[in-house]
């Protein structure tokens, strides 16, 4: 499902990225690198995605993984309502780009600790919970 609808959201070729979604004490990385690493279009692709996200993320919208993977993806119904109860940080990578997010709150962290596991689940083998 997530390849039909991918482009719907996301501007670059599924089969040419991985995902990562690794969870940490205070949140999670959210990262997708270009399996070719000298695969400069998919790279610029990832990193203009990740900064619209990124945008969209420290605003508590969810819109985008709402839109691929449906209006009740788990954790999202908490995290739309945690604005500013976490932080969101924008990072490139040599191979494409990165989103930390922040939080202290335990029900907001455990809240994005349910949308990774919900993310690599929809994602299948496209994805990974460690790099």
């Amino acid at each position: 499902m997530i390849h039909s609808r991918s482009k719907m959201v996301m501007p670059f070729n599924m089969n040419k990225v991985t995902h990562y979604f690794i969870k940490t004490d205070e949140g999670g990385i959210l990262m997708i690198k270009a399996k070719n690493s000298r695969d400069k279009e998919q790279i610029s692709l990832i990193r203009s995605h990740l900064k619209k996200e990124h945008n969209l993320f420290s605003k508590a919208d969810f819109k985008d993984p709402k839109t691929l993977h449906g209006m009740n993806m788990p954790g999202l119904k908490t995290l739309t309502k945690s604005k500013g109860k976490y932080k969101v940080e924008y990072k490139e990578l040599k191979d494409g780009a990165q989103l930390t997010f922040i939080s202290k709150d335990t029900t907001v962290i455990k809240a994005f600790h349910t949308w990774f596991n919900a993310q690599l689940k929809d994602h299948g083998k496209d994805a990974k919970s460690h790099e």
